[in-house]
């Protein structure tokens, strides 16, 4: 059954019928779950925009994977999934090198966001040059685990044995994964259509209103 959300420009705060939502722990209460007389219905993608930019939540990272050597087709996608991410107010985490990698980062970093790069080499500037916040981990490709432990949700555009590696880690921690293109089929990732269904699941499981 859908939940219905509703925002409050008065109180900064976002209800729904769990009560209301506290942002920066990221779960609902029913402590003062009374919704204000201005509140009015709103889509989940809106409301995480609206308490984002408000710097009311908590940012916990939306990681995306994929391959260093990506397709055209699947660098479009994850540039545009990049603008999305960064336009939200979300924030963007993955592994700084090239291909889906760079155009992620390029297209939050463009629409506003500061893209963490967890790199596997020993200096931050193996990152690509769209990262705004590059970390060297110095541990080569262990740091897919560290990726998939650090975020809420992964989402994969294309990839091989790295990105497959990612989203076993991701589902073995219990994370949302979702895929983007031609994604490895893996049971338990949710197959998406468009960049938009992505960011509205993302936006769904940071809400916790997606189970």
């Amino acid at each position: 059954m859908p939940i219905s959300l509703f925002y409050s420009e008065s109180a900064n705060a976002l209800f729904g019928t769990a009560g209301r939502f506290d942002a920066w722990a990221l779960r609902w209460t029913a402590e003062a779950a009374d919704q204000p007389a201005d509140a009015t219905a709103i889509a989940p993608c809106e409301a995480v925009a609206r308490l984002a930019q408000a710097g009311l939540m908590r940012r916990a990272p939306v990681a995306v994977i994929g391959p260093r050597d990506a397709k055209p087709e699947e660098a479009v996608i994850a540039e545009a999934l990049g603008k999305g991410i960064g336009t939200l107010g979300l924030q963007l985490l993955c592994g700084g090198k090239n291909g889906v990698m760079e155009a992620v980062c390029k297209g939050c970093l463009e629409a506003g966001g500061l893209p963490i790069g967890l790199v596997p080499d020993e200096e931050w500037s193996a990152a690509n040059p769209y990262v705004a916040i590059p970390l060297a981990t110095g541990i080569g490709p262990a740091r897919n685990a560290i990726i998939a432990r650090a975020a809420e949700v992964l989402i994969a555009v294309g990839g091989g044995y790295g990105t497959l590696s990612e989203m076993a880690y991701g589902l073995h921690f219990d994370r949302l994964v979702l895929t983007l293109g031609d994604a490895p089929s893996v049971p338990g990732a949710v197959a998406c259509v468009s960049v938009e269904e992505a960011l509205d699941r993302a936006c769904a499981r940071l809400l916790r209103i997606d189970r």
